[in-house]
This record gives C-alpha cells, sequence and structure tokens, in this order.
C-alpha cells in the first residue's frame, strides 16, 4: 500500500467515532498492539527531544525501505507513534521525505493534542523524516 492509501484507511478507521474520547481509546488500544521495543533501543540517542513523554525510536535499513520502531511510556503517545510507524514503514526514503501527513489534521488530532503533546508530534514526524533524509543521501 502506498503512504496515501494507508492515510486514507486511517482516516476511514476514525471517522467511524464522533466522541474524542472514543478516539484516545483507539491511540490507546493501537500503542497496546504495537509489540514493545526491544531495550537495547531504549537509548539517549534513540530518545526523540521535543516530546513530553519519553519515545525512543528506532530506524533500520532493509531492501531499500526504512523500518520504524518505537516506544513511549505514555499511552496515547504510544499511540500516535503507532500511527506514524503504520503510515511511514517499509517505505523507501524518497517516498518518506515527499511524504505529505494529511490524515493528521484529517482526524482531527492536531487539535485534540495539548500544546506538548502537538510538540512531540511534530518531533516524531521530523526525526523520520530526518533518517529519511539521511539515507536517501547515503544511498
Amino acid at each position: 500500500m502506498t503512504i496515501n492509501e494507508i492515510q486514507d484507511e486511517i482516516i476511514e478507521e476514525f471517522s467511524g467515532f464522533d466522541d474524542w474520547m472514543d478516539k484516545y481509546q483507539l491511540l490507546i488500544d493501537l500503542g497496546n498492539e504495537q509489540a514493545p521495543l526491544d531495550e537495547k533501543y531504549k537509548t539517549e540517542s534513540n530518545l526523540i527531544d521535543g516530546c513530553q513523554s519519553r519515545v525512543w525510536l528506532q530506524c533500520d535499513y532493509e531492501d531499500g525501505k526504512l523500518v520504524f520502531t518505537a516506544e513511549s511510556d505514555a499511552l496515547i503517545v504510544k499511540g500516535i507513534v503507532a500511527l506514524l510507524i503504520r503510515v511511514l514503514s517499509g517505505h523507501t526514503p524518497k517516498e518518506i521525505v515527499d511524504a505529505d501527513l494529511y490524515f493528521i489534521d484529517q482526524i482531527g488530532l492536531k487539535d485534540h493534542l495539548s500544546p506538548t503533546r502537538s510538540n512531540g508530534l511534530l518531533a516524531m514526524m521530523k526525526q523520520m523524516k530526518m533518517y529519511a533524509v539521511g539515507y536517501s543521501l547515503k544511498n
């Protein structure tokens, strides 16, 4: 699936809920479904700056594509990073660099996050794009 097809799928999933408490629960569920990050990746260098909670992001380059794994100590943030991984992981660096992550606005996530969580979301997106830029320059 393309990045945009995955985003459209997420928008569809979230459109089934009118109440933001239900959408938060969906985020928490998505975070809980994510496999835990291997302890060896929970390092200072994998911590994302700008997040109020602790978020570790690991990026690996496999067969020309970036594979992201992550974990957070906050439930909602864990769900947010799970969504970002679902959208971006398994795509080429160029696809990730060129991606317009419109699903965040479409599902209303940006409007329902505290300023610190919003900053954290931007920091996670920026870090994932920076990995993509780095790998595209490398190859």
